[in-house]
């Protein structure tokens, strides 16, 4: 899946339209919940070289939120880098280009939705956020 094809689907999937949060001309894309603003995915264009790879030019990401066991396993996997400008623990970076499969990048954006959702009271008044 590329940039383009991620951004519809997100944009079809939940039904949340892309921000442009940083200066005039950035190509890094937000996408948050429409209720309590918290982003879920990330998309941006990052030198290889900033990710370690050799290669000169440019790469397309998806930073999305999942739970760090989950990190632990995607990072030796092709396609997946440490977050790029997010908390490492509970971010992970996957590159736009072919080599992660885009069953699993839906997956991933489901995670990180799911995560950043806005947590429902208990119903008994104790506001722990437990659903």
């Amino acid at each position: 899946m590329n940039r383009e094809e991620l951004m519809g689907y997100i944009a079809e999937a939940y039904g949340t339209e892309a921000e442009y949060p940083w200066l005039p001309g950035s190509n890094h894309v937000v996408f948050r919940h429409q209720d309590n603003r918290k982003w879920f995915a990330l998309v941006m264009n990052v030198p290889r070289e900033k990710l370690g790879l050799s290669d000169g030019g440019a790469l397309d990401l998806l930073n999305v939120k999942c739970e760090p066991v989950m990190i632990g396993s995607l990072l030796g996997k092709e396609g997946f880098f440490p977050a790029y400008h997010m908390n490492k623990t509970n971010w992970i970076s996957a590159a736009l280009d072919g080599s992660v499969e885009d069953e699993l990048l839906k997956m991933l954006l489901d995670v990180s939705f799911q995560m950043t959702r806005r947590r429902k009271r208990d119903g008994l008044g104790t506001g722990t956020g437990k659903i």
